[in-house]
């Protein structure tokens, strides 16, 4: 998730920890505890797509996390000598952040190595968008308010544990919808005949109504968008594929790690000479937030690898994209460079 729920979720559970004996202190150590497993962002592994699929790795590891817990607990057990409010609860709190953290990360698709260095397997159940303001803001509201109230812990109490209850539950919801989408999209696909390897159900950008729908196949992919409770037929547009660019590259390290770390959801491409491999999990058709040239097409027509970089797609503003998407999702006309539902665009 973003760095601004990471840290409201941070101060939240911190206060649920040690709340009643370090007051305000315990949010702000939880807050600063949350945001420290994305530090990670600014280490440079060596190339882009390293960069990329080593991103919620080691930080994010809950074997790492449980070595690092009690050294960065005690510092702030020595700093914040407070009542009552002992080693091992500082170490609770510590835990507990980096914990949630993880799990949070999980909930979205990108990719959480959660079992490092044992296994590099990156989890993601795809449930909720990165950036989610109906998660955030009970979050927000309960801690703020929870630590307004310091003085008075039992009301301080209720109010950040209504915040930490209510986004819970908004994030139990979200997996709901997620699986009612991918029965209903696994049933479509059945109907229609589609020669479908793998499926997911992702919401689109902020918000867990509208739903993008992926399947892949072997030379193709199809995507859909569908609104949560729609009794409209989800309707796939496909999309060639091509995968014969990178028979020549199997062995190529930036291929071998974007297919793992895809898990398969990802197309390929010949743009302008280049093989791009785009992470079809994020993004939209046009605009994908993850691509890499890996190869080149020689004078032979050949693709050869090459060292990996960042390919930039052009992407329109966020408020018109969005609102492109519900438009294409109902039909109406769009400035959408691609639409999923036939006849939209």
């Amino acid at each position: 998730m973003d760095s601004v729920t990471q840290i409201a979720l941070g101060a939240a559970v911190g206060g649920a920890v040690a709340g009643r004996q370090a007051g305000w202190r315990a949010f702000a150590w939880g807050a600063v505890a949350g945001t420290m497993p994305d530090l990670d962002t600014f280490y440079d592994y060596g190339s882009p797509v390293d960069n990329f699929t080593w991103h919620r790795g080691y930080t994010h590891s809950l074997i790492i996390q449980t070595v690092v817990a009690p050294v960065v607990a005690w510092p702030i057990w020595r700093l914040q000598r407070i009542g009552d409010t002992s080693y091992p609860r500082w170490l609770a709190l510590v835990w507990l952040v980096f914990i949630t953290h993880a799990l949070l990360d999980t909930s979205t698709i990108y990719g959480t190595q959660l079992l490092l260095p044992l296994s590099d397997y990156p989890f993601g159940l795809g449930s909720i968008f990165i950036i989610d303001p109906l998660y955030t803001l009970p979050l927000i509201i309960g801690a703020v308010v929870a630590v307004r109230l310091r003085h008075d812990w039992p009301r301080a109490r209720r109010w950040n544990i209504a915040g930490l209850a209510i986004a819970t539950l908004y994030l139990a919801w979200t997996v709901g919808a997620q699986q009612w989408m991918e029965q209903r999209a696994r049933a479509a696909i059945a109907e229609q005949g589609l020669p479908v390897e793998r499926m997911m159900a992702t919401p689109t950008a902020l918000n867990s109504v509208l739903w993008r729908i992926i399947a892949v196949g072997e030379d193709t992919h199809w995507e859909a968008l569908q609104p949560i409770g729609s009794d409209q037929p989800i309707r796939f547009r496909a999309y060639e594929r091509r995968p014969e660019l990178l028979e020549s590259m199997a062995d190529h390290y930036p291929v071998r790690r974007l297919q793992h770390f895809t898990k398969g959801f990802y197309t390929v491409e010949q743009r302008a000479g280049d093989v791009v491999i785009s992470d079809l999990r994020m993004g939209q058709v046009g605009f994908y937030a993850f691509a890499y040239r890996v190869g080149t097409v020689d004078d032979s027509g050949r693709p050869k690898p090459i060292p990996d970089r960042r390919y930039h797609f052009q992407r329109p503003p966020l408020l018109t994209g969005m609102t492109d998407l519900y438009n294409c999702a109902l039909g109406r006309p769009t400035r959408a460079v691609h639409c999923l539902t036939p006849g939209a665009d």
